[in-house]
């Protein structure tokens, strides 16, 4: 709009344009004609104008919603705006420029932005839309943002071209003695335990988060956080436990034998715990949370209005949960049971344990015991195909979620049914066992051992163990955040196809084992490290030694490509609530990207943030396959420690740096109670509204 309202806009008599740019950069002169601005002339058919006078509405800019970038040029038939016309040689940009057509005006105008031109399909006024699509390459050059996610994208994805390159490129091929030997036992038991968690976190997730969410009984508000209670333990610290607990010489069998006056293992049956089955049982522990916290956030949002429709449809209670709501929740159980089948395939530490030979313990074996990395690649490059249907399938399933869970416009929040007597009881037990065995019990005899065993435990060593890992951790906490925002913070400023790839790319390393992740780090590493170093043997006489693999950056590396995926994830969801008009006003006032990241956005997204770097460091502080294979020498972490002496059979020595593990896991578990906490307050002050209406309906 002009100074004056009087005066009406001045448009090119030939074609029916005029443009409005704002004051900014024009010292709020007003007028028609050729203007000065600080030194700078500016000539064409344009109208100064003293506000914003609109942004150019598109899918693709700033963020999702707004283009609000700086042009450099507009033209339109018959004039243009900006350089060459600007005569100053400091081109300077024209912000928030809008343009305006006469009534009935059909023919196309240009905005170029950082010297890449915007065709827009038809005549454009203040906040109406252009129908330019997103293009995969843009036709201008990259921004900074953009260069930087794509290099993150590459090295992320390095890794795993390294291993993929050496499993068709290895010194010694021993994929035909593998494949006549090992290689189908290895796939076979690694099938098995996979099936096999994959029952019991559904049986154990699916119908806890059914009960907690249905039903109402006695206990079930503390149910409903204490279920999350064995995330923090990781899967190798309760096999040591519950080894030590159900061994021959263990207190479960000396107690049967003194009750029953058995003497000898032959003289009654006792299942192993050191088998395929056991190990089954002990992920099943730990990873059930996954599957649950989905399947009862699934729960919650259904409606009730659908499970009563059925019901007057003459459904049952057992039908309607396996017709009705099962099927509704089921992308989403789906994503948790990828997530679970994950980790069962990262696990190193409990299959060893138990001596179960699945393809990441393989793995270890021809690496290590057979001293070959080709071979090690190969197993690797297998266990990747695993990993990329398991993606496949939480893809597939994130992206169909909608349609099997609708968002209802007529939400009705469901009441819970009371439970009483045995229903009850069963309730109660059915809930209390999984935290009773995922959480209570390894809690309790790691807190015995390390009360006995503390002063043998807390040491010199065992402090410098403690610091190295979490001195580890936080550096790699603060490098996947960092990266993470500039990754979520690309994405606002310019969302193109090829970004979006990338930052999909970047997201992969969570999905791949420790152990792939550790022979893809130091492939790349080592031949990096033996050309300097024989670089500098022949111009300067000396060896440079280990300059990135066998040293701490290579486990920072491989930390931050591991949870990579999880930083972004809690940053990005952060940045996705500030609205993209604080964007745009903020640029309108002059300031850069960069100024926007650091004084709006970072503020706004502290709490997304620090979650971020908490689950990361929690992470870190758990990952053992990765770390076994790339810490430098004499160089230990709480995990590694803890795996030295279980392997040792040293279970009360180990039990206080599981302890700390275990204690360090529960912070992120206190953080998701407090979301849910919130959550539910969230939903009944929302819910609360419309009670009051359908009140005053009645």
């Amino acid at each position: 709009m002009s100074n004056d309202d009087n005066e009406p806009d001045r448009q090119n008599e030939s074609t029916g344009w005029s443009v409005d740019v704002s004051d900014a950069l024009l010292g709020g002169q007003g007028g028609y004609g050729a203007a000065s601005a600080n030194g700078v002339r500016l000539s064409g058919n344009f109208k100064l104008g003293t506000t914003v006078t609109g942004r150019v509405k598109t899918r693709w800019g700033s963020s999702a919603t707004y283009q609000s970038g700086i042009p450099r040029a507009v033209s339109w038939p018959g004039g243009k705006l900006g350089a060459p016309l600007l005569t100053s040689t400091n081109a300077q940009d024209v912000p928030n420029t809008a343009l305006h057509p006469d009534h009935g005006e059909t023919s196309r105008a240009e905005i170029s932005y950082r010297s890449s031109a915007v065709a827009l399909q038809q005549p454009v006024i203040a906040g109406s839309q252009t129908t330019s699509p997103p293009s995969l390459w843009p036709k201008n050059k990259p921004s900074g943002w953009t260069l930087i996610a794509l290099s993150v994208a590459a090295v992320v994805l390095l890794p795993i071209l390294s291993v993929v390159w050496l499993a068709f490129n290895p010194e010694e091929n021993i994929w035909p003695h593998l494949f006549e030997t090992v290689l189908a036992g290895y796939i076979v038991t690694t099938l098995g335990l996979m099936l096999g968690v994959a029952f019991g976190t559904c049986a154990i997730g699916i119908s806890t988060a059914w009960l907690v969410t249905h039903y109402e009984f006695p206990g079930r508000r503390y149910f409903n956080w204490a279920l999350l209670l064995p995330f923090a333990v990781p899967a190798y610290v309760i096999a040591y436990v519950y080894t030590d607990l159900l061994e021959f010489a263990g207190p479960v069998q000396s107690s049967l034998r003194a009750l029953f006056g058995w003497k000898l293992a032959t003289d009654y049956w006792f299942p192993n715990i050191r088998s395929l089955p056991g190990a089954i049982c002990m992920m099943t522990l730990v990873l059930y949370p996954y599957v649950y916290l989905l399947a009862r956030a699934a729960f919650l949002e259904q409606s009730a209005s659908i499970l009563e429709a059925a019901r007057v449809l003459g459904g049952q209670s057992r039908g309607m949960f396996f017709r009705v709501a099962l099927p509704m929740a089921r992308p989403a159980i789906a994503v948790g049971l990828a997530m679970a089948l994950m980790e069962t395939l990262n696990d190193f530490g409990t299959v060893d344990y138990f001596a179960v030979r699945t393809l990441t313990a393989g793995l270890y074996d021809v690496w290590l015991g057979m001293n070959n990395l080709g071979g090690g690649a190969q197993i690797a490059s297998l266990l990747l195909v695993f990993v990329m249907m398991l993606i496949g399938m939480e893809k597939i399933s994130r992206r169909h979620r909608e349609n099997f869970q609708p968002s209802a416009t007529r939400f009705q929040k469901f009441v819970r049914k009371p439970l009483s007597g045995r229903p009850a009881v069963l309730a109660c037990m059915a809930c209390l066992l999984p935290v009773l065995l995922g959480f209570i019990v390894p809690a309790w005899v790691l807190v015995d051992y390390a009360t006995i065993y503390f002063d043998t435990s807390w040491n010199a060593d065992f402090r410098t163990i403690a610091f190295n890992s979490m001195a580890l951790s936080a550096t790699a906490a603060f490098t996947a955040v960092a990266i993470g925002i500039l990754l979520s913070y690309s994405q606002r400023l310019r969302p193109t196809t090829l970004l979006k790839t990338s930052v999909n790319v970047a997201s992969l390393g969570y999905a791949v084992p420790g152990a792939v992740l550790a022979i893809g780090v130091i492939i790349p590493f080592a031949a990096v490290d033996n050309g300097i170093d024989a670089f500098a043997r022949e111009h300067f006489g000396f060896s440079t030694g280990l300059i990135l693999s066998g040293t701490t950056f290579a486990l920072v590396f491989a930390y931050t490509v591991r949870f990579l995926a999880v930083a972004y994830g809690s940053v990005d969801a952060s940045m996705k609530k500030i609205s993209p008009h604080m964007d745009d006003a903020a640029r309108s006032l002059g300031h850069s990207s960069t100024t926007i990241l650091a004084r709006i956005h970072l503020p706004l997204m502290k709490g997304g943030v620090i979650t971020a770097a908490l689950v990361v460091f929690v992470d870190c502080m758990k990952e053992l396959p990765a770390t076994l294979v790339l810490r430098p020498f004499n160089f230990d972490t709480l995990a590694t420690n803890v795996y030295q002496f279980a392997s040792d059979e040293l279970i009360g020595e180990a039990a206080l740096g599981s302890l700390l593990i275990v204690l360090t896991g529960l912070a992120p578990v206190i953080l998701l109670t407090y979301t849910i906490d919130r959550s539910q307050e969230l939903r009944r002050a929302s819910a609360e509204p419309d009670l009051v209406r359908a009140s005053a309906v009645k």
